[in-house]
């Protein structure tokens, strides 16, 4: 095996490392001459940005701290963070000191803390975040990144207690799943008030509310899942809940879906839905949103309609290819595969859905970076360093268990009567690249087998081990644990599995989990997760101008190879079919006891038909969840669908024809968009003013890349000149799309209100050149913002101005956005909302996750 030796970290690394997993020093009045900090360069109370430099003045309370890149600024050691670590290795010994300290006995104690420093060395294994912040660091901090906490109680104070517990693990830095199917559904008799109820999707929109709350008043923001059964009353309301904007906005959603649900779907078949008989005397104390148990109590259901199956599947469908919600999970086949089955069923996952839960379980997770087993010599995956990893890495994170504090006692009791351990990988693209296997490829799919078959292999032997010394998981029960849909495929390929789980036992209820490593992995310079990479080059703006920049390993072969195309192994998710990516996934989650994080990314002209058929493929396949991203599915204008061979862009804007409804008043309209109220006198004056709007307009559309995203502005005429304007550019619900539609409606009452002479020339000279953040293209094509999009759309309408703009075979280039190009198809992918982290528009969806491209925000992480 190659073994590389350890550096020091550099740029958006060492950022992440410092902010985020190196150890704290909370009084910064130590700050020195010579320490290295993380210096705020924005003050902004909601944008706020960090640099690394070294302190190198300091006077009483301002120091003078020299940034990375040469750049002297003036700070204050209150607006500084100073930390204790420095350097990944001190990280890694406090790491390993703490997970040893709970053997028991001082020979084991160093024995493990000399193996797990091995085990952290440059990265081979890469712990979740919680555990690299926490560990041996404080006694309040969970090493836990996620929970699931039980289904509300169906009552004013059962949903105030959940929304307490969901605070507080939020609070912590913890994420949290929540299944809403125990409350009752939308107009039901709540007998105590004399009322009905709101529904349980109106309790979600709470939950999602309180989330956004703690967003916005913590250092880490809280990530919130929320589910529901397809039994459930209000199931298709909550299937199309984010389509009307502000009632769910900080939780991502999925649908927990049932074998007979799809077996319905497949034949076209009718479905009830249903909910407990809430008058049973013993509702109250039993009903916890398990209906199959409710059932077996011989309790009575409540029939509230039937709809056809195939009716909510398409709706689930629509959601997905319209905004990448909701997802799905295949929650009864999840339980009939989980090891957990007979004694503690899976009712949610976590935020990201890699790892599907009980009541009150938790998140345990680390990661092996797989990059770094390649093995040159053999031009193969280093197997024996690749096996004693997994080996530790599992005693690793059984040793997590017992390191970590409990703030709850039910996740106390729950987590050591099981010990759910998750270990996962990044790194997988990069060690395929170097193995030259195309990620997708027939190839790819034996090696994939092979090679997580070999980890799970490894894992569930080391916890046999460590069962054989320290004991089984206490619900462990051999027989049903055999039963498992998991553990009949792990014996079944590998008999030897069984024989030792027979004679030792087992350690963990699960081992293996697939999460998204958006941080972690961007910290160590590889892929994350199990993805293949979004795309090898990207430009950046630097104080030096426009670079071109590729991932390390493509910037490693253009140095070997100048000149040469990328080989055809050099694969991005979008240059991956559909299939391909739900293919790759099916063939992990075979090896996976837990679940996987995983995004299929589809082109733009992707259809809901194509959607319904990958959907139902993950399902056949044996994915416990399926998540899509169609390019540019949030945002509104939605792309007609052409060829998916065709590529280019219309060298002209169509011509446009805008039908409205009848118009409200001009004031009116004001009124219901800002919030304001005028007086009757000052209503008449302006609609004296105000050129009314006819029912048919007609104009054009352009096409704009701005530093925001592709932006459609169209201009309508009134009498012959520019009188309205619509914008689209933003996801639906997003800052973006917000300010947007917000500027397009006040330019539009500008164009029509009151005689100023040349409105549209105003106009034009108070947009052009307003910049922002960043923008995109060069010279004439050089657009600065959303305004001067609209400054230049105008121009060409009226005929101001007519220099041509960006076409289809230009490549626009992005500051702080990050457009992204891919070697294959040239094609450009920008961020459509801004990082609520940095500020920057460089939020990316990937992995299922939102992840930063500027400042390294995840959501997830």
């Amino acid at each position: 095996m190659k073994t590389m030796q350890s550096k020091r970290l550099e740029g958006l690394s060492e950022k992440i490392f410092l902010d985020r997993y190196a150890r704290k020093n909370a009084d910064t009045n130590e700050t020195k001459v010579g320490d290295i900090v993380l210096a705020l360069t924005k003050d902004d109370p909601k944008f706020p940005a960090k640099e690394v430099g070294e302190v190198v003045k300091r006077e009483g309370q301002n120091v003078t701290v020299k940034l990375r890149n040469g750049e002297l600024v003036q700070s204050s050691v209150e607006k500084l963070t100073l930390t204790i670590e420095k350097t990944p290795d001190e990280m890694w010994s406090r790491l390993a000191n703490a997970m040893a300290s709970v053997e028991d006995t001082a020979e084991k104690q160093k024995e493990w803390s000399e193996k797990f420093r091995w085990l952290l060395d440059d990265w081979k294994l890469v712990p979740g975040g919680r555990i690299a912040a926490g560990a041996g660091a404080s006694d309040e901090l969970t090493l836990f990144n996620c929970y699931v906490i039980p289904s509300p109680h169906d009552s004013r104070g059962g949903i105030m207690q959940t929304l307490s517990e969901m605070t507080e693990i939020m609070a912590r830095g913890g994420g949290v799943g929540i299944n809403l199917s125990s409350l009752r559904p939308r107009r039901a008799i709540v007998k105590g008030v004399n009322g009905s109820s709101s529904g349980a999707v109106s309790w979600g929109g709470l939950f999602s509310y309180t989330t956004g709350l703690i967003e916005q008043g913590g250092s880490r923001r809280g990530a919130l899942m929320l589910m529901i059964n397809d039994w459930h009353p209000d199931v298709q309301d909550f299937i199309t809940v984010k389509q009307t904007m502000g009632q769910v906005t900080n939780a991502n959603l999925s649908v927990c879906v049932s074998n007979a649900f799809m077996q319905a779907v497949k034949e076209d078949a009718n479905w009830d839905l249903v909910f407990p008989d809430a008058k049973d005397p013993d509702y109250d104390t039993l009903w916890d949103g398990d209906l199959e148990k409710w059932k077996k109590l011989g309790k009575n259901v409540t029939h509230y309609r039937t709809v056809r199956a195939r009716e909510v599947w398409n709706s689930i469908i629509e959601g997905a290819w319209k905004s990448a919600e909701p997802g799905v999970v295949f929650m009864e086949y999840y339980n009939q595969m989980s090891n957990s089955w007979y004694f503690n069923p899976i009712i949610c996952t976590n935020p990201c859905g890699e790892q599907g839960l009980p009541a009150w379980g938790v998140c345990n997770l680390s990661a092996i970076n797989l990059s770094k087993f390649y093995d040159e010599e053999t031009h193969d995956v280093a197997w024996d360093e690749l096996s004693r990893v997994v080996r530790y890495s599992t005693r690793f994170l059984d040793n997590v268990i017992d390191t970590t504090p409990y703030h709850f006692p039910e996740n106390e009791k729950n987590q050591k009567n099981e010990r759910r351990v998750g270990l996962g990988t990044m790194g997988l693209a990069e060690l395929m690249i170097r193995l030259e296997v195309r990620y997708g490829s027939p190839e790819s799919l034996e090696f994939l087998d092979k090679l997580y078959g070999f980890m799970a292999r490894e894992a569930y032997l080391a916890s046999t081990e460590i069962a054989a010394e320290k004991g089984s998981f206490p619900a462990f029960d051999l027989e049903p644990f055999m039963q498992s849909g998991f553990m009949k495929n792990m014996v079944e390929t590998y008999p030897e599995v069984g024989e030792a789980i027979e004679k030792r036992g087992m350690r963990n209820v699960t081992v293996i989990t697939q999460a998204p490593t958006g941080s972690t992995g961007t910290m160590v310079g590889t892929s994350t997760g199990i993805e293949p990479y979004f795309a090898f080059e990207f430009f950046r703006q630097s104080r030096l101008g426009y670079d071109k920049q590729f991932v390390p390993i493509a910037q490693e072969w253009q140095d070997a190879n100048p000149g040469e195309s990328l080989p055809e192994w050099f694969v991005t998710s979008m240059d991956l079919s559909a299939k391909d990516h739900i293919r790759a996934q099916a063939a992990i989650q075979r090896w996976v006891d837990s679940s996987i994080s995983k995004t299929a990314n589809c082109p733009a002209d992707f259809t809901v038909e194509e959607t319904a058929e990958l959907y139902e493929l993950a399902f056949e396949l044996g994915c416990k969840g399926v998540t899509i991203y169609r390019d540019g599915s949030r945002d509104v204008q939605v792309l007609s669908t052409t060829s998916k061979d065709e590529k280019k862009e219309e060298a002209e804007a169509p011509a446009a024809v805008a039908v409205a409804a009848p118009e409200e008043s001009p004031v009116e309209t004001l009124n219901a968009v800002l919030n304001v109220s005028v007086s009757p006198e000052q209503k008449q004056v302006f609609d004296k003013q105000y050129k009314s709007r006819p029912k048919v307009l007609r104009g054009a559309t352009y096409k704009y890349n701005t530093p925001f995203g592709m932006a459609y502005i169209t201009v309508n005429d009134i009498d012959g000149t520019p009188g309205e304007i619509f914008l689209n550019v933003g996801k639906a619900g997003s800052d973006v799309f917000a300010m947007a539609e917000a500027l397009g409606r006040v330019c539009s009452l500008f164009l029509r209100y009151g005689d100023h002479g040349n409105k549209v020339q105003l106009l034009v000279k108070h947009l052009k050149g307003i910049g922002g953040s960043g923008a995109v293209g060069f010279g004439p094509n050089r657009v600065e913002s959303i305004a001067d999009a609209v400054a230049q759309a105008l121009e060409t309408h009226a005929g101001i101005d007519d220099h041509e703009h960006a076409t289809a075979t230009e490549i626009p280039i992005a500051a702080t956005s990050y457009p992204i190009v891919t070697e294959k198809n040239k094609i450009t992918y920008t961020s459509k909302d801004l990082c609520p982290s940095c500020g920057s528009a460089s939020l990316l969806n990937v992995e299922g996750c939102k992840t930063c491209g500027n400042c390294g925000y995840s959501k997830c992480n």
